[in-house]
């Protein structure tokens, strides 16, 4: 199949995506298949039908950035456990197949996706919630990922300021030509299958590193953190959630002291004649 032929195929199955894991996972197939004699001219496929499709058909094509995305990374995994003496990160570019593209065009991408105005408000959510577990897993650079989230936290605040300052605008925003019905349902039955799949991936389980292994484990996150001062052992998956986890907490405060004192009530009683234990 030569690549004007490629091309037509990939913007045909673009142009039929759904929310199913059956149509994404015939796409990302498609892509990987022909990565590697027309994996620049796919990917232009890809941005095009971000830029031109519709607001439900841009979401379809974020989600399936990210099944691309970890295909292509487990790809990458399986390709570096078969050649035991290349080196980890030697394929660059390259070695992580679609990822790079991603990481090159990821602002591009959102806003697409995301456009501004009202119009871009149902796709806001979902984007989010993609973006986050790419910035958990360490899927693209956590930083880059931040600030494509911190832009859309500004802008959505933006809009919100600007109807709350001037009504009329308010007002234009809601008289706006809305979906069509049949595109509204259709965007409710696509939005129930993707919040499915996205409750079936919420929990990461932590994998056992260990030297004799001849497959790398199925990560929790797909880029691991490296030391700062680049000298001892990789990071493992349970350091990363861990990590994860203690940057979403919050300072010890009163109420924490309060449950530590309940906790401490019902695990030793206090018996007739003893003296609470004192926790000050």
């Amino acid at each position: 199949m030569d690549p004007f032929e490629v091309r037509i195929q990939f913007l045909s199955l673009l142009r039929k995506l759904n929310a199913s894991q059956q149509s994404i996972q015939k796409v990302v197939g498609f892509a990987l298949k022909f990565y590697s004699g027309c994996g620049e001219d796919l990917w232009d496929c890809i941005v095009e039908e971000c830029q031109k499709g519709s607001i439900n058909n841009r979401i379809n094509i974020l989600y399936l950035l990210d099944s691309l995305c970890e295909s292509s990374l487990l790809a990458k995994s399986h390709t570096g456990a078969a050649g035991a003496t290349q080196d980890a990160g030697g394929s660059g570019g390259g070695g992580s197949l679609y990822v790079a593209y991603i990481a090159r065009d990821l602002a591009k991408i959102v806003a697409y996706v995301v456009p501004e105005g009202r119009q871009g408000l149902p796709n806001l959510m979902s984007t989010k919630q993609i973006l986050e577990s790419w910035r958990a897993k360490r899927v693209l650079d956590p930083q880059q990922v931040g600030d494509v989230l911190a832009t859309l936290d500004a802008r959505r605040d933006s809009l919100e300021h600007a109807q709350a300052a001037d009504p009329t605008s308010r007002a234009a925003s809601a008289s706006a030509p809305a979906l069509p019905r049949v595109e509204v349902f259709k965007r409710i039955e696509e939005d129930r299958e993707r919040h499915k799949r996205l409750r079936e991936r919420r929990w990461v389980q932590p994998a056992a590193h260990g030297p004799h292994t001849a497959l790398p484990p199925p990560l929790a996150a797909f880029l691991p953190l490296a030391h700062e001062d680049g000298e001892g052992h990789e990071e493992t998956t349970l350091d990363i959630e861990f990590e994860n986890e203690w940057e979403t907490t919050s300072d010890w405060n009163e109420d924490d002291d309060e449950a530590a004192f309940e906790e401490n009530a019902l695990c030793f009683p206090a018996q007739d004649g003893e003296q609470e234990m004192d926790l000050s």
